[in-house]
């Protein structure tokens, strides 16, 4: 699903749940371009730092919350992902991977992507490989939130935003959000919160931020520690988040999907009303916003190039 701007970006800025309902019937999965950027960085990812993008708490069984969203994948793309209760197949990466992890190649894959697609999936945990062929068919990332205690007992988060799953797995919700700067109203929230998304209705919300950095992979251990030594505010880039839960009252759980997007700021501030908006959420951030973000720096030329683009007349 497309970012909301409109939605999305307004003044004062607050960090703040933001949920709204999702429309019955909306997709929440979103099927991936053979050598799509997301898939190409998530191939990249699962093949060389896994170990820091799957993992399960111990003694967690995920299978459950884990089948209700491969039967919605084929239910939503069925050109795109089979699922027969026991068998995962991407249609368009050609491969299969079975219950105890058998992986079988249909065809040579689109884009050449078949042996590559099984050279990622051989060197997961054979537990891991089903999960890891929904994460190359689809650009969201996956946690499960227990809503009987508030903890995340599983996440296969392959393009982080500027934080570390390893950190977080087995943490309950307001713990993984004490980080977060001006955090009073989530936390607040917290076990509300919690209770509402693990219930029948579905939910969404958005998030984004300005950064320099352009690839969708944001750990913090692969991210520059010097933040914008080389690029300007007129190179910047737009980093948005859709996310949304796929409901599971019977297991009191709640699967959390997180869609990241990376796009050139110019690209997405695009007429002089969004330059404007994003203007005044910027300039309503609070220091401690500023320097969670990474923007203290940088606000003021920032602040002065969208000023600029919201007072150029629109073609």
């Amino acid at each position: 699903m497309p970012f909301d701007f409109d939605a999305a970006v307004s003044a004062p800025f607050r960090m703040q749940p933001g949920l709204r309902r999702l429309h019955a019937g909306t997709p929440q999965l979103t099927p991936l371009a053979p050598g799509s950027p997301h898939q190409r960085e998530k191939l990249a990812v699962l093949s060389a730092f896994w170990h820091q993008a799957l993992l399960v708490q111990e003694g967690f069984d995920v299978s459950p919350a884990l089948h209700a969203v491969f039967e919605q994948a084929a239910v939503e793309h069925p050109a795109v992902w089979r699922w027969d209760g026991a068998s995962a197949q991407a249609l368009q990466l050609s491969t299969a991977v079975s219950a105890d992890g058998h992986i079988e190649q249909t065809a040579s894959g689109s884009f050449g992507l078949g042996d590559e697609v099984a050279r990622c999936l051989q060197g997961l945990p054979p537990a891991w490989r089903q999960t890891g062929l929904l994460s190359l068919a689809f650009a969201e990332d996956l946690a499960i939130i227990d809503g009987r205690d508030g903890h995340i007992p599983w996440l296969a988060v392959a393009l982080p935003s500027h934080w570390a799953p390893e950190l977080k797995i087995g943490r309950h919700f307001a713990e993984v959000h004490a980080p977060v700067a001006d955090n009073a109203l989530l936390l607040n929230a917290a076990e509300s919160l919690t209770r509402l998304v693990c219930s029948e209705l579905r939910w969404e919300r958005f998030v984004w931020t300005v950064t320099d950095h352009p690839r969708l992979h944001a750990h913090p251990a692969r991210v520059a520690a010097e933040r914008w030594a080389d690029t300007a505010v007129d190179r910047a880039w737009f980093r948005s988040e859709h996310q949304s839960f796929i409901p599971l009252p019977t297991l009191q759980q709640a699967v959390f999907l997180i869609h990241v997007q990376v796009q050139r700021l110019a690209t997405v501030v695009d007429t002089p009303g969004r330059a404007q908006a994003l203007h005044d959420a910027l300039a309503s951030m609070s220091p401690a916003v500023l320097a969670y973000r990474g923007l203290a720096d940088v606000q003021a030329p920032l602040l002065g190039w969208l000023l600029h683009r919201a007072a150029l007349s629109p073609s």
